[in-house]
């Protein structure tokens, strides 16, 4: 895919502290809306970033870190406001999970939905 058909993408936590870019290659990204006992209490939508096209721009030291469960996935918190905007997933080790619904206003991404059963994760993970 030529660069032309990408966008960059910005976005970060609610008090700014935790901001970041990311460059999406997908003409129409996917996004998983996850069921599991997290995303669904956080409205979290998975946006799906590379490691290699996502950079933190600013407020590496106000992120915290908090794992459960099989404690592969690293939920990264701030700590000035409690936002989660990005946070590696076990799902994709090699790629960030972006919070669709913390990139800024603006942005132009036409996305599709996915429904994905975080409740029966190992099951689903198949499935992508």
């Amino acid at each position: 895919m030529s660069e032309d058909a990408s966008t960059v993408v910005t976005g970060g936590c609610h008090c700014g502290a935790v901001r970041f870019e990311a460059l999406i290659r997908e003409p129409r990204p996917e996004l998983l809306d996850c069921n599991c006992s997290m995303c669904s209490k956080t409205g979290f939508l998975h946006l799906i970033v590379p490691h290699d096209d996502f950079t933190l721009v600013s407020g590496e030291d106000a992120l915290t870190s908090y794992r459960f469960g099989t404690k592969q996935a690293d939920h990264l918190f701030c700590t000035q406001c409690g936002i989660k905007s990005f946070y590696q997933p076990r799902s994709h080790p090699e790629a960030w999970s972006v919070n669709y619904r913390a990139l800024d206003d603006g942005h132009g991404l036409d996305v599709t939905v996915r429904a994905f059963d975080g409740q029966n994760w190992e099951e689903a993970r198949a499935d992508l």
